[in-house]
């Protein structure tokens, strides 16, 4: 099916391992699988969160252009998990261009915690926001270690496998996509999470937690009500996503990615589950202008690839 689509869908991943495409396979498959179900034609810029920021433009300006032409070319952004600081300044960067351009973002992970600090730092007027993990003193940690195991000993530390995550706004898009369901069970893999403590100024200035824990001191998904699409999670759905099943979330960025969001979440609302039978439209929607299509990944002046992949059924090829 996926090579009779012809409406293409473009999704800037931003991530620091685009280098190496299998890193982030499950992530592309995800997005493969709710495109086809959108009837679109995926198409996945790479965008090294390394290249957009400021030390890349005085280092390797042509790599810098070359990220921000990609990302801003993009009809949907997806900011992935991943471990180690670098190239987070790139990917609070992506977070705060999607939030200030009502460009639909989905954060996984540490994507989610990235668009919490990028919340804090832009909107809240807190320049020194930060996460424990990439400053353990942080002035402001609006992302702290919260183990699942022993605080003290090696080992057990990380929070692992399906737990349950409790929608506590009814009507958000997420518990839309999902099926108005009352909860959700999702895979995570993470050691870090929102401080519960700093949650009420958070949603006092318009970031809402509409995804807990059951014990409420874990926070499983955020939203901007306002904001076309903009939706992180600390778990992973990519994990459980399959080509008959595609994730709510992905399925969520890439409808709101190629105008169709409103449709799909009517028809939730109606009672289909994804995956159900949508009428999804091929028109007209004019995507955003894109200035690099020729399909080549390029090797840049730092050595990470940035460029255009189009997926298929058998995989990801340049």
């Amino acid at each position: 099916m996926f090579d009779t689509l012809q409406d293409i869908v473009r999704i800037a991943m931003v991530g620091k391992y685009t280098g190496l495409s299998d890193s982030y396979l499950s992530v592309l498959k995800a997005l493969l699988h709710a495109s086809v179900y959108c009837h679109r034609k995926l198409v996945v810029d790479w965008v090294a969160s390394t290249d957009l920021e400021d030390s890349t433009k005085i280092e390797a300006p042509d790599a810098y252009k070359a990220a921000w032409n990609l990302l801003k070319s993009a009809d949907g952004i997806l900011v992935p998990g991943g471990f180690g600081d670098r190239g987070v300044q790139g990917k609070i960067l992506a977070a705060k261009y999607a939030r200030e351009n009502n460009v639909p973002y989905l954060g996984i992970c540490l994507g989610m915690q990235m668009a919490v600090v990028e919340f804090a730092r832009h909107v809240m007027n807190l320049p020194h926001a930060n996460s424990t993990e990439f400053d353990p003193n942080a002035k402001t940690p609006c992302v702290i270690f919260m183990p699942e195991g022993s605080k003290t000993h090696m080992g057990g530390t990380m929070r692992l496998g399906s737990r349950r995550t409790f929608f506590k706004v009814a009507d958000c898009k997420s518990a839309k996509l999902y099926g108005n369901a009352d909860y959700v069970d999702e895979r995570h893999r993470h050691r870090y999470e929102v401080n519960p403590d700093m949650v009420p100024e958070f949603e006092n200035a318009g970031l809402k937690f509409v995804g807990k824990d059951e014990s409420d001191r874990r926070m499983e998904i955020i939203e901007i009500p306002n904001h076309q699409y903009f939706i992180g999670a600390q778990f992973h759905p990519e994990f459980k996503s399959r080509p008959a099943k595609p994730s709510p979330l992905f399925v969520g960025l890439i409808a709101a990615s190629s105008g169709q969001l409103d449709k799909v979440l009517q028809g939730c609302s109606n009672g289909h589950v994804i995956p159900g039978k949508h009428q999804f439209s091929n028109g007209p929607y004019t995507p955003a202008a894109h200035q690099n299509t020729n399909g080549h990944a390029k090797k840049l002046a730092n050595g990470v690839a940035n460029g255009t992949y189009y997926p298929n059924g058998n995989g990801v090829h340049a």
